[in-house]
Parts: structure tokens; C-alpha cells; sequence
């Protein structure tokens, strides 16, 4: 992964963190930050740039969807 790729991923895995710390609620709050911990280290070894792509548009849907429950 190029090194901009790379800052890119660790830039939106610290911000859908960040927002989903901002649930009021206990139990979404710990759901959304397990299962944001579990879908990136699930995808760390991901080569394909192609593959790495889509995972970040769909990362950056979900990271809309949280902004807009939070």
C-alpha cells in the first residue's frame, strides 16, 4: 500500500472512531467501535489497490451513516 493510501486509511479508521464515540447510547457506542476495530483488522492485509479502493468508498458511506446518527 503506498504511503498516502496508507495515511488515508488511518485518517478515516481515527475519524469513524472518532465519531462513533459520540453515540449516547452505551450499547451502540461499544457496537460501532468493535465492529469499526474488527472490519479493519479483518481487511489489514488487503494488497489489491482496486480492492483497497472500494473498501474505502464503502468505509466512507458508513463513516456518513454514523455522522448523521451520532
Amino acid at each position: 500500500m503506498a504511503a498516502s493510501s496508507r495515511a488515508q486509511v488511518l485518517d478515516l479508521y481515527r475519524a469513524m472512531l472518532r465519531e462513533s464515540k459520540r453515540f449516547s447510547a452505551y450499547n451502540y457506542r461499544t457496537y460501532a467501535v468493535r465492529r469499526i476495530r474488527d472490519a479493519f483488522r479483518e481487511n489489514k492485509n488487503v494488497k489489491d489497490p482496486v480492492e483497497i479502493q472500494t473498501l474505502m468508498n464503502k468505509a466512507k458511506r458508513d463513516l456518513e451513516i454514523i455522522r448523521r446518527q451520532a
